[in-house]
């Protein structure tokens, strides 16, 4: 099984690193319509950095793994974010529960699921996901 579980995780780390930059450009230009040069390198810095951080996670033992890929994944509203502040646009408006589970994210940015990053990653984040939770399932049954 952990060799199956590497196949997932490497192909969900592969996924997302190539979904960010991507996102990233399509975040901002929801705002500013033409988002630039700067959101493209914040889309590429947002790919090493988080996208990183996910493939490390995602090398670590199930057991190890202390947080999930989608609460990594989360972290990139800071790289559209940014840009959109440096441009002085406001804001939105957002209900209570996004403004206290998501504090660092004015936009209404944070993904809900690796879909809403890119729908590529639907099926393989529920297929990484299937075989964690088997291998969880395999070690920690009594």
């Amino acid at each position: 099984m952990a060799d199956v579980m590497k196949e997932h995780g490497r192909a969900l780390a592969d996924g997302i690193e190539a979904a960010l930059p991507g996102w990233v450009v399509r975040s901002v230009g929801r705002f500013l319509g033409d988002p630039g040069p700067a959101a493209e390198e914040a889309g590429r810095r947002a790919a090493a950095d988080v996208g990183g951080a996910v493939r490390n996670l995602l090398s670590q033992d199930v057991d190890d793994q202390r947080t999930t890929p989608l609460a990594l994944l989360r972290t990139a509203v800071a790289y559209p974010t940014a840009l959109l502040q440096a441009a002085g646009v406001p804001p939105v408006d957002r209900d209570r529960f996004a403004v206290e589970r998501f504090p660092d994210d004015p936009y209404d940015l944070t993904p809900a699921t690796f879909a809403d990053i890119d729908p590529s990653l639907a099926e393989v984040g529920l297929a990484w996901g299937a075989a964690k939770a088997f291998e969880h399932k395999r070690r920690h049954s009594a």
